[in-house]
């Protein structure tokens, strides 16, 4: 057997061996998480860390949650995993029906997969594998709709829907075409729109595009309400209404990606229910297991379940899965999440969080260097610029986000920024004095990172 290695061999294989994600490996130190409890990551130093992003913006009852913990190794006394190919097993049912009994009306059909992006390219096969298969095939329906500056996952189907250009631009030979129209974003409107027009505004366009293309257009693409790796762009109130309205116009499906906004985030379990909008596909995943295991879901109605229906010859099955979708593990854990979100009364407990966040915000709003910053829920995004009368940001290169990031983990406070916008989003279980000690980490960060 390997001997325990030591903190600096650790190291030292991390840098060389592991090729992490997002990460500039020429530059990355590391930092090793070996434990956590609550909302708090301890490394391999001892060293603590309030979780203010949650470990990726999906932990959501804190870390070894007993109720959440027992219930994988309960799940390991029966089977750790069945294929879901041809084949079930309990927990799965148990869970689909669950999120079939909380979602939206009209969502009545789960597919299981592994993670936000697998559920997004899910729903893109879907769709456009039904409308060559229901009664009236509408094949020219080949097209997606999808807002500039989304993410929607590293698939190449969910990088083409994508519009992150610092993420997606390398791929571009690779990917299929889309229409865009621009992130419904009210802090950088155009010239000659105000802020009170953003919404008439933005969905105008949306409906432009809609009326000329439509005969085209499978499906639009969007994450209701805030648009996270954008920058935790806050959409304006009643443009997700809006666009449903448009989608079902025009005859056209709408994929609600739910990855990162669903499972309380927004304050409701789905961030769709803020607005009543039932989609015709709901993604979800990374708080699904409460942040525990990879379990992705991907919900959608009973009408484009049924063209997929028919005789083995004709084909119409979805030939589309994964070797670990619907394991049992995941599926034992999401349940015992959604238990605990009852039984601890996790989105009734939110509102005080979430008027404290708010609070503090509000002062950060008037240092130097910070444009705007935004709140829906427990999600809260601070946008620095060099110049706040001309919005003008800073340089991409100068690692400002960075630079208040760094500063906040000196203070234990660990988080990740999006460039120049500093993200706050920590588990639901957060205290409000954990908020506080993120808040003023933040506050103190961005006073050192924009002083000259």
């Amino acid at each position: 057997m390997m001997p325990e290695p030591s903190r600096e061999e650790l190291r030292r294989w991390d840098r060389y061996h592991v090729w992490h994600p997002f990460t500039q490996m020429a530059e990355y130190e590391p930092l090793i998480i070996e434990r956590a409890e609550g909302c708090v990551l301890v490394d391999v130093d001892g060293k603590r860390y309030i979780d203010g992003v949650s470990s990726l913006w999906c932990n959501v009852h804190g870390h070894r949650h007993p109720r959440l913990d027992a219930a994988i190794g309960e799940q390991l006394q029966r089977v750790a995993h069945v294929t879901a190919l041809g084949a079930s097993n309990p927990t799965t049912i148990k869970l689909a029906r669950r999120l079939v009994e909380l979602a939206p009306p009209g969502l009545e059909h789960v597919f299981f997969s592994d993670d936000g992006a697998t559920a997004v390219e899910v729903a893109l096969k879907m769709a456009f594998q039904y409308w060559r298969q229901r009664p009236e095939p509408r094949p020219e329906k080949t097209l997606y709709l999808t807002l500039e500056d989304a993410y929607h996952g590293d698939t190449l189907g969910g990088v083409s829907v994508g519009g992150v250009s610092r993420f997606h631009d390398m791929f571009r030979p690779l990917l299929f075409r889309c229409l865009r129209v621009p992130s419904p974003n009210p802090y950088r409107t155009p010239r000659g729109v105000p802020r009170q027009r953003a919404l008439d505004h933005y969905l105008a366009q949306v409906e432009r595009v809609l009326a000329e293309h439509h005969a085209q257009i499978a499906a639009m693409v969007l994450e209701p309400l805030v648009q996270a790796a954008a920058g935790m762009i806050v959409h304006p109130p009643g443009y997700l209404r809006g666009v449903r309205e448009l989608t079902r116009r025009y005859d056209v499906l709408l994929v609600a990606d739910e990855v990162a906004v669903g499972m309380g985030r927004t304050g409701r379990m789905f961030a769709c229910q803020h607005e009543q909008v039932s989609p015709d596909f709901l993604c979800l995943a990374k708080g699904l297991t409460g942040g525990y295991l990879p379990l992705a879901a991907t919900l959608t109605t009973h009408e484009i379940w049924q063209a997929f229906l028919g005789d083995y010859a004709e084909s119409k099955t979805f030939f589309h899965g994964h070797t670990y979708t619907g394991n049992p593990l995941g599926a034992a854990v999401a349940l015992a999440s959604l238990d605990v979100f009852q039984q601890e009364r996790t989105l009734e407990n939110l509102p005080p969080k979430i008027a404290r966040l708010r609070q503090h915000l509000e002062r950060i709003a008037r240092l130097p260097g910070v444009g705007d910053v935004r709140q829906r829920g427990l999600i809260a995004g601070i946008e620095l610029v060099r110049d706040k009368a001309t919005k003008e940001p800073f340089p991409w290169e100068e690692k400002r986000g960075i630079r208040v990031c760094q500063y906040a983990r000196t203070e234990g406070v660990l988080l990740r920024p999006l460039g120049n916008v500093i993200v706050i989003m920590p588990p639901l279980a957060i205290s409000v004095a954990q908020l506080d000690q993120i808040a003023g980490a933040v506050q103190r960060g961005i006073a050192e990172a924009t002083r000259e």
